[in-house]
């Protein structure tokens, strides 16, 4: 099922699409909702992508289906597939994701095009992000920095996937995500714009990164590095780079680490 709204906002401004790929994530999803429509920017075009949830998740949306530019529950191949229909079906000149379980704070929308538009070379803008638990209490920050495609082929990312507003005539360029990819597709896809446009870090709080033990983050971080490693090796890179050792090592240093301390290391190895 699907539903589809037009939208009668000040044309001037930057139309910014935001999509949340969602699966049975109804415990944070109208947080994650409340957060896109609570932002003080007037043109957003807010897209919700759900994989079939059985959670109650559909009667939420629902719930918030007239605020919404567009929605579906249906079966889906994941994440990755979620965000790429809901791109495909974006009209905005800035793109963003937001996973169900993360949230922006207050003015983040609106900073992150003052930003692009104050700075025209830039081809992504991304901010700071609270590490949260699952109930919302603060455990950490995300240890964000500037980065660029060299940084990046070394395994240096330092992008918080959830403070990051990017441009979509790049999108056009280097799109759709990565399909086979289950957790790397963020990373992938800042290597590719970082090829065409800066990658330019704002530091401002714009969201929160909520760790919980059903999240990609915390159950599926083994298979992170292995797909990077693949975006190395795609970009030409060799199989004895600093990238390959950081994906050899971490399985063993990370074993026994709790997992807000995993994140923090990330701003070491």
């Amino acid at each position: 099922m699907e539903t589809t709204r037009n939208f009668k906002d000040d044309k001037t401004l930057p139309l910014v699409s935001v999509i949340t790929p969602s699966f049975n994530q109804a415990r944070f999803l109208e947080e994650t909702i409340k957060s896109v429509l609570v932002q003080d920017y007037p043109r957003i075009e807010y897209i919700i992508v759900d994989g079939g949830s059985t959670d109650g998740s559909l009667e939420i949306i629902k719930g918030y289906a007239e605020h919404l530019a567009w929605w579906v529950s249906e079966p889906d191949r994941g994440q990755t597939d979620a965000i790429n229909k809901g791109f495909a079906r974006a009209r905005g000149d800035v793109l963003a994701w937001l996973n169900s379980d993360d949230t922006y704070l207050p003015g983040a929308i609106s900073e992150a095009v003052a930003f692009l538009s104050a700075n025209p070379e830039a081809g992504m803008v991304y901010g700071d992000a609270n590490l949260i638990d699952e109930d919302g209490r603060l455990i950490g920050k995300f240890p964000a920095r500037q980065t660029d495609y060299k940084h990046l082929m070394r395994g240096h990312v330092h992008i918080p996937q959830q403070a990051s507003f990017f441009r979509s005539e790049l999108w056009r360029q280097v799109g759709p995500l990565d399909p086979t990819f289950f957790f790397a597709m963020d990373y992938d896809l800042w290597v590719r714009l970082a090829k065409i446009a800066p990658l330019c870090y704002h530091p401002r709080l714009w969201a929160n990164f909520r760790l919980h033990g059903g999240a990609k983050s915390v159950a599926a971080d083994d298979r992170c590095w292995p797909e990077m490693v693949r975006v190395h090796r795609r970009e030409g890179g060799s199989w004895f780079s600093w990238i390959s050792f950081k994906a050899f090592i971490r399985p063993f240093l990370y074993a026994w680490l709790p997992v807000r301390l995993r994140v923090r290391l990330r701003k070491f190895i």
